[in-house]
């Protein structure tokens, strides 16, 4: 998958800023593609220039004019045949497991303190995806919101984002336990 569809999927949400869409991708495609503001506003100039996607200029009093941009048919064509197609199986490519694989030939400290690092950040994610959920449901009970919202494709990877973030909270609570069992014998 390249960015340009994940930035596609982004403007279903209607038209936005280059600005709107790099502060705004944390927040909503953040949980299943990671993408820099400045990726983002490359991949907007080759989408405009392969016509995926048009832009209108906005002027503001005090500010600098601003681009909004929006999917053309063409846009829309490019993401229905993406969709039809096969998804290829993600696979795991973690620098953090290699050091863990390696754990028994280095700094097993460093290793546990890579991991508390990153079990906060983890953890930190997490609370993060839950007050986007709440803020999507938005005091509906879960089965009332997938019956009621224009689009549920958000709240699906929303989900899967929360279950990824939950089951590496638990890997690396699981594996600081073992190592510091180790650390005693």
């Amino acid at each position: 998958m390249a960015l340009r569809h994940a930035v596609m999927a982004a403007l279903l949400e209607g038209e936005a800023s280059g600005y709107d869409l790099a502060k705004g991708f944390d927040a909503s495609v953040a949980n299943f593609w990671m993408a820099t503001p400045q990726q983002v506003y490359r991949e907007l100039e080759k989408m405009e220039a392969d016509g995926l996607i048009s832009a209108r200029i906005v002027e503001q009093e005090r500010r600098p004019n601003k681009r909004l941009f929006s999917l053309t048919e063409t846009g829309h064509e490019t993401l229905r045949r993406f969709i039809a197609a096969p998804a290829k199986p993600g696979a795991i490519r973690e620098e953090l497991l290699v050091k863990v694989q390696a754990v028994d030939a280095g700094d097993p400290e460093a290793v546990e303190a890579t991991l508390a690092r990153r079990l906060e950040f983890a953890r930190a994610k997490l609370a993060g995806y839950d007050r986007l959920r709440d803020r999507l449901l938005d005091g509906r009970t879960e089965e009332d919101y997938v019956r009621s919202a224009d689009r549920i494709g958000p709240y699906l990877t929303l989900m899967r984002g929360r279950a990824f973030e939950q089951e590496n909270i638990q890997w690396m609570e699981r594996s600081l336990e073992i190592l510091r069992l180790r650390e005693k014998r």
